[in-house]
């Protein structure tokens, strides 16, 4: 019924022509009735034509003088994103465009949907007829009848039951996803690549496509054989010399032909698709009317059955290529004559003559080929006969005398076996005839509903086919001699086809018919099949195979059909249709196994847009589907299964590799969503034993004012940290608020995952944007990772910046984050000159990696090393594990314990234990405390301009510039007793004094009065002491991995921290600080 909508305002009204001489629009104060019209471009519900819409057209003048006094100026800003859904309908209505979810699809088609499409198959001729065209073919005409006599009535219908339920379970898996919106050209590609995604679709999709290029193969070679054996024999043109190369004449004689027609049918497709598309009615009916013919000709049998005799000798059977009359001599008016059979036997025509000796002992039977429906041969072919190549065919039950060592010379006229036969390889042989049955959703496009159609039209003409291999395998069975079953290219009927003898009212019609069929099914796999490889070039998932995503200004696929055309020659070089059957057997059954697999996958998953309008599915049937597919595919043949497998997940792991850069919404994404899920859930239910500890790391970056990471190599460090186990969150912090800085956002997160990638670091990434840094850092902290997937650890680098008056808080916000971590109970690591630590690329080929244990905070230090020396950066490097000594420690049995601590852990390194006397505390150390302090006080205190603090500031760092050099002369000095212990005193403080006074301003005279704390004196000893240890015996090391300290409880002296921190690694080029969280990581139990 036909239904046409105006809108109108509720309050009355008639549209004015004229806009111009429009009066003001009136105010409307009800809400506008919808009368719904199905125009191509205009909704009339504003009073307005869609034209001036700024759906259509996005002028800023347009937009404004559209919405200016209208009711709908509330959604003004956001109707870019977010269109009017009278918009929304108009598009869908008129297929212009398609709805967020398929916007890769919405880019290539968009050209080609401009103008309105009107389609109009139903059912019956959108799917039923091509479904039917592609099923029934070569198969039915050329090898059935040999199937039925060589595995019998039973072993026939079970081949064919098995292949009809696999492809009916694959139609209804099928059916649920072409009804699960709409499904574009592509057919089955289409389908199972944005189901299971861009690696399984490229994968199964090229599979099918190369089952569709060998299907062309069969096909052609089916024609030739029809031509060669049936039409015309005497057309060949390579002559056998001898009769026992006329199998390798006809295999020479099929690849010369089949050459030439490839070449002819890949001109027809190149020239015109319309053409095949034309043909495609003529082929159909000759197929119908083959099929008519034989069921005619099986009720024919019934009353009046065909005299069709053959001749026997005992009880095998005879060609009869080369005489007429089944007898040994003729009895004329002259005597007794030999037959032409006698001359074949014997060795002149003589009754004297010697003869073959199995021809002397038999006798010549004649019987009737195709003795009827009502004969009762039925049960004579219930069973197998499976042979080997070369064996006789013969006749069950007929007596016969045997010969003692008879040699099988192929110059007699005895109807041979050609290859060996078995139940699976006839399974591989006749699966290609059930293929076919995606013909209707590649059609998708051109259907009035092809939600409707899909499934009733593919599944019908499955239950037609089925119906029509079963019917003719009992018929078959019941209507003609288990001899001439076997006889597979109609030796004993005189080079007949079996079935065209057995239909009426005219072997031709099946002979002609046939070839037709397959001449139109080769036509459409040479069509279809450079169109699926074109689909599959366009999405871009294969990055060699774009240049076959080109062709002609109308579109057709130039380049692939030449690549089509070459790969289907390589099928016709192979010549013979039992030998190509198995390979496309191979790829259809798996691009069904995972049609099936598809629709299990989405089905489990209940994803919301999982909605498909075919409710006769269930995911039994699919992974039972799914199952047979794959039993089939070994049943055929083991090896061709295993090699298509083999390219399968070549293709796979390529597109995972090189491209698959799509983001389709397919099932496995909902797989592995679903699977994380369980995974974190069974996580969160237990604590982590140590065992199964390892550093699950939050990265803190910090980045510059263009959103770029300042220390790449502390990703190149998490990465041989790592070496891709575990989990890594890379984490930064924005100052701002989100509402101003989420574009920055974006891009710092870009910016971030590009890093990543380059430095192979596998993991998250997690921007905060946040009102201070320091919130921001605790932030991250806390709520990093999910469920049991949160971090244990936290790297950062060490603020080199801290001492600098531009960067006043870096060290508060440092100190806070250890606090944090330390909190949290999370390690802590620190990389100190960071942008000395190796890259990726780099190789350590000696060296040494130092753990300097001095507290045990949970055994961390240990597995640092450990996991390290995993990478190949620093594979090579040693690892050495010094310890500290003190006055009433016995060395030698620290040293002693700690080596077998170490074989316990399983941990390879040198041990060395380090003694440190008590010394009195250095005026070095008291002068360097002193500077420290004054430095503090001085930018706490006093007021000053940033000009003068910035001098006042500088004149403290050269002081503490001097005190450096000091310490490094008298680290390079032998450390003598009256240098290092020297003891402080009051005069030699008031000397220090009296030597300090003269250099400095007479404004910090207070402040240099000042009296060092004990506690601050006692941690930089500490701290220069170490320093002193560690540069004597770790200098040259490539990493030195140290405990530590802990900041002051007393938040006034975290500057002072920094400083001992500065102290405690001064003079080191690489140093990795850990802070263990408290918990034991590493123990020496299995």
């Amino acid at each position: 019924m036909s239904q046409r909508f105006v809108v109108t305002p509720a309050g009355g009204g008639v549209e004015n022509p004229d806009p111009a001489a429009a009066p003001d629009p009136p105010r409307v104060d009800a809400m506008p009735i919808l009368h719904y019209g199905r125009e191509p471009s205009r909704y009339a519900g504003d009073g307005q034509s869609r034209e001036s819409s700024p759906i259509i057209n996005n002028g800023d003048m347009e937009r404004e003088s559209f919405f200016e006094g209208k009711n709908m100026a509330l959604f003004e800003e956001e109707m870019d994103s977010n269109p009017m859904v009278s918009s929304l309908l108009n598009k869908l209505a008129n297929y212009t465009n398609l709805s967020q979810g398929v916007v890769e699809h919405e880019e290539a088609e968009e050209s080609r949907r401009r103008e309105v499409k009107n389609p109009g198959m139903g059912t019956f001729i959108g799917v039923y007829l091509p479904c039917l065209q592609n099923i029934l073919g070569v198969i039915l005409f050329l090898r059935l009848t040999w199937i039925v006599g060589v595995a019998g009535v039973l072993e026939s219908f079970l081949i064919v039951f098995m292949c009809c339920t696999c492809t009916m379970l694959t139609a209804i898996s099928m059916s649920a996803i072409a009804t699960n919106g709409v499904v574009p050209a592509g057919g089955s590609y289409y389908m199972i690549s944005r189901s299971l995604g861009p690696e399984f679709g490229g994968a199964v999709g090229l599979c099918f496509y190369l089952g569709t290029t060998f299907a062309g193969a069969m096909y052609i070679l089916g024609t030739i054989e029809i031509f060669l054996t049936y039409i015309s024999p005497g057309a060949s043109i390579i002559h056998a010399q001898s009769p026992e190369g006329e199998a390798v004449a006809m295999l020479h004689n099929m690849r010369v032909y089949g050459t030439c027609t490839l070449v002819l049918m890949a001109m027809v497709v190149f020239v015109g698709v319309k053409y095949v598309n034309k043909l495609a009615l003529v082929f159909l009916a000759c197929v119908v009317l083959s099929i008519l013919a034989i069921y005619a000709g099986v009720i024919k049998t019934a009353f009046d059955p065909p005299d069709i005799p053959v001749c026997l000798l005992g009880n095998r059977t005879l060609s009869r290529r080369n005489f007429d009359v089944c007898a040994k001599v003729l009895t004329t008016n002259n005597g007794t004559v030999t037959t032409a059979l006698w001359g074949l036997f014997c060795n002149n025509s003589m009754p004297s003559a010697i003869c073959d000796e199995y021809f002397a002992q038999n006798n010549l039977t004649e019987i009737q080929g195709i003795p009827g429906v009502a004969s009762g041969v039925f049960l004579d072919n219930l069973w197998s006969v499976y042979t080997d190549k070369g064996v006789f065919v013969e006749k069950q039950g007929t007596p016969s005398v045997p010969v003692p060592e008879e040699s099988r010379s192929s110059k007699l006229p005895y109807v041979l076996t050609d290859i060996m036969t078995y139940f699976t390889m006839l399974v591989g042989i006749y699966f290609p005839s059930v293929t076919g049955i995606m013909a209707g959703s590649n059609r998708s496009g051109d259907l009035r509903d092809a939600q409707k159609s899909i499934p009733t039209g593919t599944i019908l003409a499955i239950v037609t086919t089925s119906f029509i291999y079963l019917s003719c395998i009992m018929l078959f069975g019941a209507c003609i001699e288990g001899v001439i079953l076997r006889d597979k290219f109609g030796e004993a009927l005189q080079g007949n086809l079996v079935i065209g003898m057995l239909a009426w009212p005219s072997p031709w019609v099946i002979v002609i018919g046939s070839f037709f069929s397959t001449c139109g099914a080769g036509l459409q796999s040479l069509t279809g099949a450079p169109r699926l490889l074109q689909a599959i070039a366009r999405d871009g998932i294969v990055p060699f195979l774009q240049v076959f995503g080109h062709g002609k200004a109308n579109g057709e696929p130039t380049w692939a059909l030449l690549l089509t055309a070459l790969i289907c020659e390589i099928g016709i070089l192979i010549a013979s249709l039992d030998s190509v059957a198995p390979i496309l057997s191979m790829f259809f059954l798996m691009c069904y196994m995972f049609v099936n697999l598809a629709c299990a996958v989405q089905t489990l998953l209940r994803t919301p847009n999982w909605r498909p309008r075919f409710r006769y599915y269930h995911w039994t049937l699919s992974f039972l589907g799914m199952s047979l597919c794959l039993a089939l595919m070994f049943i055929c043949s083991w090896y061709y299964a295993l090699f298509a497998m083999l390219i399968a997940g070549c293709i796979y792991k390529y597109i995972e590799y090189r491209g698959a850069e799509k983001e389709w919404g397919d099932g496995i994404r909902g797989l592995s969503l679903n699977a994380a899920r369980y995974a974190l859930l069974r996580v969160e239910h237990g604590t982590l034993h140590t065992k199964n500890w390892r550093p699950q790391v939050l990265v803190m970056l910090n980045l510059d004012s263009e959103q770029c990471v300042k220390h790449p190599r502390l990703l190149s460090f998490t990465t041989q940290l790592k070496a891709g186990k575990g989990l890594t969150i890379v984490g930064s912090v924005l100052e701002g608020t989100y509402l101003d800085k989420h574009a920055e956002a974006q891009q710092a997160e870009e910016n971030i995952r590009s890093l990543m990638g380059i430095e192979k670091t596998k993991g998250f990434c997690q921007l905060v944007v946040s009102s201070n840094l320091r919130d921001g850092m605790s932030h991250l902290i806390q709520s990093a990772g999910l469920g049991g997937m949160k971090h244990n650890t936290v790297l950062m680098a060490w603020p080199e910046s801290w001492k600098e008056e531009d960067n006043p808080f870096s060290w508060k916000n440092f100190v806070d984050t250890v606090r944090d971590t330390t909190a949290a109970q999370q390690a802590l690591l620190v990389a100190k000159n960071v942008d000395l630590f190796p890259q990726n690329q780099e190789r350590f080929s000696d060296g040494h990696i130092d753990v300097w244990w001095i507290v045990h905070d949970g055994g961390l230090l240990m597995l640092l090393p450990f996991l390290l020396r995993q990478h190949k950066v620093w594979r090579k490097c040693r690892m050495r594990i010094f310890t500290v000594a003190q006055v009433d420690d016995n060395s030698i049995q620290m040293k002693k314990d700690l080596q077998t601590f170490l074989y316990h852990l399983r941990i390879s390194a040198e041990v060395e234990v380090v003694e440190m006397v008590e010394n009195d505390i250095s005026a070095f150390t008291y002068e360097k405390t002193l500077v420290m302090e004054q430095r503090s006080q001085m930018l706490k205190q006093m007021q000053l301009s940033k000009t003068e603090r910035e001098r006042e500031a500088q004149l403290i760092h050269d002081r503490n510039t001097a005190s450096h050099s000091v310490v490094a002369a008298r680290t390079r000095a032998p450390p003598t007793p009256d240098k290092v212990q020297m003891t402080w005193t009051k005069e030699k403080l008031i000397a220090e004094k009296l030597k300090n006074k003269d250099a400095n301003m007479s404004g910090f005279k207070d402040l240099f009065s000042l009296k060092p704390n004990q506690s601050n004196v006692r941690r930089m000893h500490t701290a220069v002491k170490l320093n002193g240890v560690v540069l004597n015996k770790s200098q040259d090391a490539q990493l030195v991995l140290l405990n530590m300290p802990g900041p002051p409880k007393n938040r006034q002296g975290d500057e002072n921290y920094m400083e001992f921190l500065e102290v405690l690694t001064e003079g080191l080029n690489r140093v990795l600080l850990v802070r263990g969280s408290g918990r034991e990581v590493i123990t020496i139990y299995s």
